[in-house]
């Protein structure tokens, strides 16, 4: 069965609605009067942007302790030198069970500070 064309086509934007205060309107219209930004779409846009690539969300696995003792320990050997927390983010595992990983394995010798 074939679906209809308009079933199968994406929205190339999408609206979206927000209320603000009259402080920061007039602040966006001295904005785009100074040339800064076109229009106000255009403000809200690079606004959107420019927060959006300062928020990272960081996915964590769940998996067991000696499992994650295990990836951490081929993290540090494959990568030499890295912090607790590149590892966290690069393996998805949260920040304290690596410290905790990183910490048995270092008084185990398995693991040495550069």
């Amino acid at each position: 069965m074939r679906t209809s064309t308009k079933e199968s086509i994406q929205p190339v934007s999408v609206s979206i609605g927000a209320k603000i205060a009259p402080a920061e309107a007039r602040q966006i219209l001295e904005l785009i009067e100074a040339g800064v930004y076109l229009n106000e779409s255009d403000f809200v846009r690079d606004a959107i942007r420019h927060r959006l690539s300062e928020i990272k969300v960081i996915k964590c696995r769940d998996v067991d302790y000696e499992t994650a003792k295990k990836e951490v320990l081929g993290y540090y050997k494959s990568q030499k030198e890295a912090y607790p927390d590149e590892a966290a983010e690069d393996l998805e595992l949260d920040f304290d069970l690596v410290m905790k990983a990183t910490e048995e394995l270092r008084m185990e010798g398995r693991l040495v500070e550069a």
